[in-house]
């Protein structure tokens, strides 16, 4: 299940007049401001999550901006969670507004997964008033999927005997993980769809991407035996981002880093922190992490991190810059295990 523009959604739901304007949340006035989601009246300028906000307000002059309310964003994802437990209680959440719901052998609507997410989607409208698309598939790859394919508000159902049609001409770039970067050295090696990788050998394509290649071979085939994981503890919490250009100077990984923690504070939202880190990836592909404990998101211990994890490159371009927090209850639970 994943909500349709969740943020920009509840904002309009609770104000009317911008309903029919292009609306961004997250970004501020100035040119580091990041977008962190908006409407589809807004998409159809261009403009999408992580985008600078200089940029979206290029594209669309227009754009009403708004700093959000992530203390009702909270709440409201506390009220569709509760919506979700009334139909599985095998429950995995991603973020505020997406989840993975394993119905198996669920006793609601004869163990139809197509009637309960159409009841689910039924209910959030119905008591909240937003709009949720629903991807349901046999894997939690296909679901993810699924769940793009007729948004907004929408339901797309993938059966098991349809799968095998669906995933050969799936393009690689949806696939889960594959951004420009990783999508510009499919390419290179011909890879552009599902049904290139399907004709290659698993062990070519590990020789060629390592562990990379042998995920990407079983999802090609539409192969995800990862279980929904209702009691997962999450360890940490990140953001990143692959560039179009390398960078070739300290203040411009900065200044990529500074547009990068809005939407880390989003996801990282109440949970505790530990730790804070960063990772660079050099040009040469060849990548690095730095980390510090610290107690909140501390700015200027990323600048430092960063200014470490940048001199190791010696020289190198950075094609790609992630920041990320290591979560104080899942270092305490670790402290906790017994040795045996």
């Amino acid at each position: 299940m994943d909500m349709d523009c969740f943020f920009a959604a509840v904002e309009m739901r609770d104000n009317p007049a911008l309903q029919s304007v292009p609306l961004a949340i997250g970004g501020s006035s100035d040119r580091r401001g990041v977008i962190s989601t908006c409407n589809y009246q807004a998409r159809k300028f261009g403009v999408r999550s992580a985008m600078s906000t200089h940029k979206a307000q290029l594209l669309c002059p227009q754009l009403v901006l708004l700093p959000g309310r992530m203390g009702v964003y909270k709440a409201v994802s506390q009220q569709i969670r509760a919506i979700f437990a009334r139909y599985s209680d095998r429950i995995e959440p991603l973020s505020l507004d997406e989840a993975y719901l394993d119905v198996t052998d669920s006793p609601h609507f004869k163990g139809s997964a197509s009637l309960i997410a159409e009841a689910i989607r039924a209910d959030i409208f119905r008591e909240l008033k937003l709009t949720a698309s629903a991807g349901v598939a046999p894997n939690k790859f296909l679901a993810k999927i699924a769940s793009e394919e007729n948004k907004p508000d929408g339901l797309f159902v993938l059966t098991p005997a349809a799968v095998a049609d669906f995933v050969k001409e799936l393009p690689l770039r949806k696939i889960p993980g594959v951004g420009p970067a990783t999508e510009s050295r499919l390419a290179a090696l011909g890879l552009f769809s599902c049904q290139d990788v399907q004709q290659k050998d698993a062990a070519w394509l590990y020789e060629r991407l390592g562990k990379f290649g042998g995920a990407l071979y079983e999802r090609a085939f539409g192969r995800d035996d990862r279980p929904v994981e209702a009691s997962r503890e999450r360890k940490s919490v990140g953001v990143e981002t692959t560039l179009p250009k390398d960078l070739l100077d300290l203040e411009q990984v900065r200044e990529v880093a500074e547009q990068l923690q809005p939407e880390l504070a989003r996801r990282l939202g109440a949970r505790d922190i530990g730790k804070l880190g960063v990772k660079l990836k050099f040009n040469d592909f060849t990548q690095t992490t730095m980390e510090h404990g610290s107690s909140a998101l501390d700015p200027s211990l990323f600048d430092a991190l960063l200014a470490g994890a940048y001199e190791r490159g010696q020289g190198r371009g950075v094609r790609l810059v992630g920041l990320f927090v290591g979560l104080a209850e899942a270092r305490q639970a670790s402290q906790l295990k017994l040795p045996f």
